[in-house]
Order: C-alpha cells, then structure tokens, then sequence
C-alpha cells in the first residue's frame, strides 16, 4: 500500500476513537465603528439593546423581567441571522482535507 493509504487510515481511526468535543461559546456582539455601513434595522436592533442594558430593572416585575429576557433573545437571534456568512464544521472541514489529500 501507498504511504498516503496508511495515512489516511491513520487519520480516520483516531478521529473515530477519539472525538473531538466542542463546546459552542455565543460570539460577542461587534460594534462597527461606522455606523454608515450597517443598515438602519441593525442600527435600530443595537440601539434597543443599548436603551434594554441602561434600564433600571430593579422596579418590574417578574413578567415584565421575562418579556426583557424574550426581546433580548429574539434581537441577539436576528442580529446573528444578518451576518451573511458562510460556516463550516469541523467535519466538512475534516472531509474536505481527506479529499484534498485523495486527489493529490
């Protein structure tokens, strides 16, 4: 057999034996300096996050307290939607340089 056999089975044996675990961390919210290249619902979004976080909450109750949390989520969820970007896991990543290494 080709080295690049073994190497292959190599690979996929101890990604097979021991995953990998990720743990996901929620990214931090970026603020763009230049408020002229993000459109006006983003810049609405931010800034009812801004007016949320300058609140004083310590006189609502516990209802009001829970529709904050719920519009906080919605808004941090939509806000990830308008990225536009293009993610790749680890195992498409992982294929993808088996691949590479097959054809070559």
């Amino acid at each position: 057999m080709k080295k690049s056999n073994y190497l292959l089975m190599a690979m996929v044996l101890l990604l097979s034996v021991f995953p990998a675990r990720i743990i996901a961390a929620e990214p931090p919210l970026i603020i763009i300096e230049n408020p002229k290249d993000v459109p006006f619902e983003v810049q609405a979004m931010y800034k009812r996050l801004k007016e949320i976080k300058a609140m004083d909450k310590s006189n609502l109750n516990s209802i009001q307290k829970k529709e904050l949390r719920k519009e906080i989520k919605t808004i941090k969820a939509e806000l990830r939607t308008t990225n536009n970007g293009v993610y790749l896991s680890i195992g498409a990543i992982i294929i993808i340089i088996l691949l590479l290494i097959l054809i070559l």
